[in-house]
Parts: C-alpha cells; sequence; structure tokens
C-alpha cells in the first residue's frame, strides 16, 4: 500500500483519458496513489474517505457531514478557480487547508471575457445568422444604430486577476476603465490606469459591465433587479465568473424589458440550462458553455498543479494556493520556497 492515500469523486467529467498521470507527477515521488469512490450517499462517500490522507475534490459536492468524516485528511483540494463545491468553513473548522487554482487560467477566460465583449457589441451572432438566412442587407443598419467602441466605458466588477487581464487588453481598443472592488486598495487600480469607482457610480456610467466576482456567500446574486434599472438602457452586461453572483430572472427581465440592450455570457445559475431557459431564445444574448479556462493546456495545467498542491502539504509543507490561510498558522506545516514557478516546489 502506498504512504499517502488521496480521494477522489469516481465517474465525473473532471475525469479525463489516461487516468491521474499529470496529477501523479508531483505524487508518486512521495509514494501516494489516488483512488476513487464510486456514487453514493454522503455517508457510503464517509465509510469510503474516512482513512484517506487527502481528498481531491472533483464532481460533486463536499458538504459539512463528508468533511466532518474525514478522520485523517490533511488537505482537500480543488483544480478549479471556484472552491463553490466545498463548504470551505466546515473544513476550516477542522483545521484543513483548502486549495484552488486561482492563477492557471488567466489570460485565457480574460481573452474569453474581450470576445464576448466584442462578439456582444457588434452583435456578431445576430450578424452571422442574417448572412445564412439570405438578409445580408439588414446586417449594415442593425450596426449602424450603436456607437463605435473606442471611447467607450468598460466598468469592471471586482479587480482580481482576471479582471486586471481584460483590463490589459481593453486599453488598445480606446476603452475607458472604471473598477468596483471594496477589497483591493484604489492604488491597485490606479497603477494600472484604471479609474476606482464606487458599484453605482460603475453602474450609472458604463457602457459595458464585465462581471469578475468569485461566487462567495456575499457576492451570491450580488447583481439584481435594482442594479440593472440603474444602467443605460444601452448597456452590455458580460459575466464569465460565476453565475450565481449574478440574479439570472432579474438579469432575464432586464434584458427583456429593456433595462440593458444585450449580455455575453459564460456562466449561467444552472449548468446547462434548462430548455426553458429564456435566454437559450434571446438575439440580444450570447451563450457559451462555460468554457472560457478551455484550451489545450487546461487539463494538463490544472491537473499538475492539484498534484503539487497535494505533494506539498502531504510532504509538510504550505500549499500555494490556499483559500482559507488561517488554518496554516496553526498548523504543524513549514513555509518553502520555490526555485521558479516555472519548475515548481517539488522539483
Amino acid at each position: 500500500m502506498a504512504k499517502f492515500r488521496i480521494a477522489t469523486p469516481a465517474g465525473t467529467s473532471f475525469t479525463t483519458t489516461g487516468g491521474y498521470s499529470y496529477e501523479m507527477e508531483a505524487l508518486q515521488p512521495i509514494d501516494a496513489e489516488i483512488y476513487e469512490i464510486p456514487p453514493g450517499s454522503e455517508d457510503d462517500f464517509v465509510a469510503a474517505a474516512k482513512d484517506a490522507d487527502a481528498l481531491y475534490a472533483k464532481g460533486r459536492p463536499i458538504t459539512k457531514k463528508m468533511i466532518d468524516g474525514l478522520g485523517r485528511c490533511k488537505i482537500i483540494s480543488l483544480g478549479s478557480v471556484g472552491v463553490d463545491s466545498v463548504d470551505v468553513a466546515a473544513a476550516t473548522a477542522k483545521g484543513i487547508p483548502v486549495t484552488n487554482c486561482p492563477d492557471t487560467f488567466i489570460e485565457e477566460v480574460a481573452d474569453h471575457a474581450m470576445t464576448l465583449i466584442l462578439a456582444t457589441h457588434r452583435r456578431l451572432v445576430v450578424q452571422d445568422r442574417l448572412v445564412r438566412d439570405g438578409r445580408w442587407s439588414e446586417g449594415r443598419p442593425m450596426l449602424q444604430q450603436f456607437p463605435r467602441l473606442r471611447g467607450m466605458t468598460l466598468g469592471l466588477i471586482a479587480f482580481g486577476h482576471v479582471a486586471r487581464a481584460v483590463a490589459e487588453r481593453a486599453k488598445p481598443f480606446g476603452l475607458h476603465i472604471i473598477a468596483y472592488d471594496p477589497f483591493i486598495e484604489e492604488i491597485v487600480m490606479v497603477e494600472r490606469g484604471v479609474e476606482p469607482v464606487s458599484l453605482p457610480e460603475l453602474l450609472a456610467r458604463a457602457d459595458i459591465i464585465s462581471m469578475h466576482s468569485p461566487a462567495t456567500e456575499s457576492a451570491n446574486r450580488m447583481i439584481r433587479e435594482e442594479h440593472f434599472r440603474q444602467m443605460k438602457k444601452s448597456a452590455i452586461y458580460i459575466s464569465t465568473g460565476r453565475g450565481p453572483t449574478t440574479d439570472e430572472a432579474a438579469l432575464i427581465k432586464a434584458l427583456d424589458e429593456g433595462m440593458i440592450a444585450a449580455a455575453g455570457l459564460d456562466v449561467l445559475e444552472r449548468e446547462p440550462p434548462g430548455g426553458n431557459n429564456p435566454l437559450l431564445k434571446m438575439d440580444n444574448v450570447i451563450l457559451t458553455a462555460h468554457v472560457a479556462s478551455a484550451t489545450a493546456r487546461f487539463d494538463p495545467a490544472r491537473r499538475r498543479r492539484v498534484g503539487q498542491e497535494l505533494s506539498l502539504v502531504l510532504t509538510g509543507r504550505w500549499p500555494m494556493s490556499c483559500v482559507n490561510p488561517s488554518v496554516l498558522a496553526s498548523s504543524s506545516l513549514r513555509r518553502w520556497q520555490p526555485v521558479s514557478m516555472e519548475r515548481g516546489p517539488n522539483s
């Protein structure tokens, strides 16, 4: 039997062909193995995971009951940016660090957000449909009612890594950029040529609003009907973060009643959406299937990162990206100093 055993839910969309080869690049040298827990109840999961040294969380919610049943677990690791599938408070109460991949897909998601901004502003999907339907002459009149992109104001809600990368991409298009984030010092925005504003000011001034808040409890349905009513009727709403940060019913109402003009969405409250979701039938909406981070490097990069995080904690060191860092101070884990991010802490 291996020195360290890592439990993970089986039969999920996150398991790819080739097993766990990328994760094992960091785990094999420390004599660790990954074993899968078949689908079942919370009690079934606890029975299979109670003696695991670590939990690779993917594919199903990891609840307080499941976490409380972990007797030996030293780390819970996710191969995603969002951690809303794990009860982080329960893990913190047990002193278990929870890790994610916050800096692995920054460029990809920023590219996708910029793509949605451009495509929604230029009504690209409708323009394509007009050509295919033989309605060539209708394309130009449609776009003549909209102002040019240069000189418009882009409002960023939250100013984390992805939003900063979006700001960098938006500047060459001549957009004036404003941002709201109560957790970021204004100097961080100013140094990047971004104007810090309050949320009401952002909603009133922005021609394009791009939502980047993480799916925390405080950000749940952060943007509601009252906020859409504060936006310009010509405003475009973009979301590439997490679906639950936007009140989807309010967004649908805003689009249907003309409170705002259009939306470009990579994330929804329910994924995939039900067939009766009104967004699927709206010409002023562009939808993608929560794919902003997806490129050829997506799977290898996130899975290698999970392996590194698991290896670090199982060998007594701090993880790289801990979403509940308060547990580290009281743990026996020691700090590590990476030689370089390319080589990684296990090189």
